[in-house]
């Protein structure tokens, strides 16, 4: 499709309505206990890693001190296995009192105190999926006053031991309660994930008006599989799934798992940059007590972090499948700038991968080009032919500006991009001043 005809599908995605909370108009970014965690509970014998409010201060600790929250991870999020076994005898949700002898609301304000938000997990069905009290119907006004006394910030809502018809019902009734509660408490819906994740079983226009995100597909595994698999159905369906997301309302590909055991640091490196490219939520699950410099570094870069955070809020899609196993995907961005990375599946060695601008739909003009994990920079006219080395299982990721008269002065020959030629904006972006 020419990239006009991409814009114009973006513009007219904008048309849905999100839910009336005012939140999350860029893609919410923090850190979610599962993919890492699980359900531990067993605090006797794996005290550092068991769910409990330990280890919830500890993230809290962690995305505030090591320069985390400053990049706009505040979320920290308690997934399943949380509360007790019980409801307690006013019929509400409470935590376990072992694991959580402060209980929500202590936690609520230890993250508040730190400039964070607090995160909580809830389930439509009669339990969650780790074999907790649910949120059936009847208790779904409750529930959402419970998390607002708590001053909870966030609610996943999951869909285990639930069916279609209480789906129906359930989702839209949380969106109601939250907004009733008068606290601003963001709602991540899992009701798509459920249903196959596309039409007709899935209404995106409904999921954007009561849903401030919403897993489409599978829960994400510490394998590279998995997160292939992740990429493979987001843009096998991007053109029924990327009209619904926009400010406010974002399809979730699940979580970050950069620092875990299971990727390389080439294939980090893809999760981060197609994410971005996605415009996807940024929920970390890893251990930010341990996790390695090369990690923190794919996860803290300003520049890939600034175009997630595009306010536009244009999910990107994948423009080229070439028998060789490169793929190339295109995100716009704000100010005729855009986004493009470079993605190999080859598994052998580094391919050389030959275009120009002008086979990928960009207009004439001349670019700045800023590879966005080298933050190396360079000149580049539509219709010059290229050439990008892509590593196996990884990316080259570059951030294009607008067409424009260059002045070859300010740039080092493909080098880094001169100081005084250039800034950074508030999203971390390195722009060319012309």
């Amino acid at each position: 499709m020419h990239l006009a005809l991409l814009l114009l599908a973006s513009v007219l995605s904008l048309g849905t309505l999100a839910l009336d909370n005012g939140l999350m108009r860029t893609p919410p970014m923090g850190w979610l206990a599962w993919e890492r965690f699980r359900c531990d509970i067993d605090c006797d014998q794996d005290p550092k890693n068991c769910i409990s409010e330990n280890l919830f201060t500890d993230m809290a600790d962690r995305l505030s001190q090591d320069g985390w929250k400053d990049l706009g991870y505040v979320y920290v999020n308690i997934d399943d296995c949380w509360s007790s076994k019980e409801r307690d005898k006013k019929g509400r949700l409470q935590p376990d009192p072992k694991r959580f002898p402060g209980g929500i609301p202590k936690l609520a304000r230890y993250m508040h105190d730190r400039g964070l938000k607090l995160g909580i997990y809830g389930d439509m069905g009669t339990l969650t999926c780790g074999g907790y009290p649910g949120t059936p119907l009847d208790k779904i006004d409750i529930d959402a006053k419970t998390f607002a006394e708590w001053e909870v910030d966030m609610l996943k809502f999951d869909g285990c031991y639930s069916n279609e018809v209480e789906q129906q019902q359930g989702y839209p009734l949380m969106s109601k309660a939250l907004n009733a509660t008068g606290r601003p408490i963001a709602y991540s819906c899992s009701w798509p994930a459920y249903s196959g994740g596309l039409p007709p079983k899935v209404n995106y226009t409904q999921l954007g008006e009561i849903c401030n995100l919403w897993r489409n597909y599978d829960d994400i595994q510490d394998s590279w599989d998995s997160v292939l698999n992740i990429i493979d159905w987001f843009f096998d369906n991007q053109d029924v799934i990327a009209p619904a997301a926009g400010p406010g309302r974002w399809n979730d590909p699940d979580m970050l798992i950069v620092g875990d055991f299971g990727l390389s640091l080439e294939q980090s490196r893809t999760q981060m940059a197609l994410w971005a490219i996605m415009a996807a939520p940024l929920f970390m699950s890893n251990d930010l007590r341990t996790i390695s410099a090369e990690a923190r570094s794919i996860l803290q870069n300003k520049i890939a972090i600034g175009i997630n955070q595009d306010p536009l809020g244009f999910q990107g899609r994948r423009l080229v499948k070439e028998k060789s196993g490169i793929e190339v995907f295109w995100r716009q961005l704000s100010n005729d700038t855009s986004a493009l990375v470079f993605f190999s599946r080859r598994t052998d060695m580094p391919y050389r991968y030959k275009t120009s601008l002008s086979k990928l739909s960009y207009p004439t003009g001349y670019y700045k080009i800023v590879d966005v994990f080298t933050q190396k920079g360079s000149s580049l006219k539509d219709s010059a032919d290229f050439v990008v080395s892509v590593n196996p299982t990884g990316v080259v990721m570059w951030y294009v500006s607008a067409p424009a008269k260059l002045d070859p002065n300010q740039f080092h020959g493909g080098g880094k991009l001169k100081g005084p030629a250039s800034r950074s904006d508030k999203h971390g972006i390195r722009r060319v001043l012309l």
